[in-house]
């Protein structure tokens, strides 16, 4: 689903990122993990054509990233705040994206009435504008609006910061759901070994913009992942 090939980012003379070789197959469910700086973010924002990559290409169901946007019809992410639009409460928002992606208001709503647990009453009815919402708020309406219009590939930038223990628990849930499906390929970073280790069913380590280590996930890899880091 996902090819990486001789990728690299160089920022005067900084090299953030540089990876011959990755492939992640149509279905997986895929960590990213490493410390800040490592290059998670920027391999992210390669692969959603936010950032060119200094050398080689990112393909994703066939199609280069770059050099088309065939590949957005069936694509959805979160990596940050700006990925929403401030102005809008969470029902408007979700109403646009659902407009992006085919979707009538009957759809979004029958989607985002499935995550009402997830929002605890914080997000919906509450007239209040996305900016004015917390980081783990517009956190929570990013992760559903990626949701919408049922994406064959779904991008997640450190989905557990700033979320609370009750949350990330949902959360957690809400990905093994997502997993379930063979036609749905989803991709997380995180800070966080255990979640990551207990959602996705390969990890890969990133140092220094380099790949380090590629683990399908079993009982020892958070062992494993928790002595690399310690060192």
């Amino acid at each position: 689903m996902i090819n990486i090939k001789d990728v690299s980012k160089t920022y005067t003379g900084n090299t953030v990122l540089n990876i011959a070789e990755l492939e992640i197959p149509k279905g997986q469910s895929f960590g990213l993990v490493g410390n800040n700086g490592a290059g998670k973010t920027t391999l992210f924002s390669a692969l959603l054509d936010l950032i060119r990559p200094t050398t080689g290409y990112i393909e994703n169901n066939g199609v280069k990233v770059h050099e088309s946007e065939d590949w957005k019809t069936y694509t959805a992410a979160f990596i940050d705040e700006t990925f929403l639009i401030g102005y809008l409460t969470a029902e408007e928002y979700f109403y646009f994206i659902g407009e992006l992606r085919g979707q009538n208001k009957a759809d979004v709503d029958a989607l985002v009435s499935q995550y009402e647990d997830f929002f605890h009453g914080e997000i919906l009815g509450q007239k209040k504008y996305l900016r004015d919402m917390s980081k783990g708020n517009q956190k929570k309406a990013g992760i559903v609006a990626a949701l919408i219009g049922k994406p064959q590939v779904i991008v997640l930038d450190e989905p557990f910061a700033n979320l609370d223990p009750t949350t990330q628990i949902r959360l957690k849930e809400i990905i093994k759901e997502l997993a379930l499906d063979p036609e749905v390929t989803v991709l997380i970073s995180s800070h966080d070994l255990s979640h990551v280790t207990e959602v996705c069913e390969r990890i890969v380590v990133l140092e220094k913009g380099q790949l380090i280590k590629d683990i399908n996930t079993s009982e020892e890899t958070l062992k494993e992942l928790e002595l690399h880091f310690a060192q």
